[in-house]
């Protein structure tokens, strides 16, 4: 017994490779973002997973996972994390 994913959810995860998750972020227009599982393992990555929960709850707009700050704070706090 299996379960099927609706046909928009199946074509959005068709572009992310193995190994990786999309994010949204922004706090007016957000941007998808595809990025390493491994940032899973980051202390600062998981902060922003918590400001995330305490924003969204397990409830994200965009239908997956939406982190609530600027597009640069992101870039500039990944572009610190090791892969």
């Amino acid at each position: 017994m299996g379960f099927r994913l609706p046909r928009n959810a199946r074509t959005k995860t068709s572009d992310i490779p193995k190994g990786y998750f999309a994010v949204y972020v922004g706090k007016n227009q957000k941007k998808r973002f595809v990025v390493p599982i491994s940032y899973l393992n980051q202390p600062l990555f998981l902060d922003l997973l918590s400001q995330a929960e305490e924003e969204y709850g397990h409830h994200h707009p965009m239908g997956g996972i939406t982190i609530p700050c600027s597009q640069d704070t992101f870039l500039d706090l990944t572009s610190s994390l090791s892969v």
